[in-house]
């Protein structure tokens, strides 16, 4: 079945620098080995410091029931980071917040069987202010969620790594490093 162009989406295409080449149709971004996009990761953390993890939905093509940051998704053109992460939040969990800070960024590749791939470079944002009480999951992105404190997520990896995006998994090596 062919989707309308209005249906399709566009992901912006980036350079090993980040920089803006142009757009193409996320299914054929993720095809292959994958073409290099922009992309982005909200970890929302509570007041008790603890990181909501999110399942992704059965529904996703690549990744599907694995646990993830809360938010992953995809810059598009003429869209600003803040704008965008924002946006996403409040598309997938039915609340958002103006509290989201620029933490790093990396560059991945990984495949999903033959299925697809990811081919990103990936910002990662830490997001505060939200009340667990407002959510409104979008259950076609996230089947479940819940809190979790850093090093319990961190020895849960350790020993159930499939469980697990490996954008997370980056993610949070990452975080680690730098002491976010």
């Amino acid at each position: 079945m062919n989707k309308k162009k209005s249906e399709l989406q566009y992901l912006c295409l980036v350079d090993e620098k980040g920089r803006y080449l142009g757009e193409e149709e996320k299914e054929k971004c993720h095809l292959g080995e994958g073409l290099l996009h922009s992309a982005f990761l909200g970890m929302i953390f509570n007041d008790k410091d603890e990181l909501m993890i999110a399942r992704r939905s059965a529904q996703k093509r690549l990744w599907p029931g694995f646990w993830d940051g809360t938010v992953a998704s995809h810059y598009y053109k003429n869209k600003g980071a803040q704008e965008t992460v924002v946006k996403r939040l409040q598309d997938e969990i039915g609340v958002a917040s103006e509290s989201v800070e620029f933490l790093f960024k990396f560059r991945y590749q990984v495949k999903y069987g033959d299925i697809g791939s990811e081919n990103e470079i990936c910002d990662v944002f830490r997001v505060k202010d939200i009340d667990p009480e407002d959510l409104a999951i979008d259950l076609s992105e996230i089947s479940e969620f819940r809190y979790v404190s850093l090093p319990v997520v961190k020895k849960d990896i350790h020993y159930n790594v499939r469980r697990y995006t490996p954008w997370f998994i980056i993610a949070l090596e990452m975080f680690f490093k730098r002491r976010c």
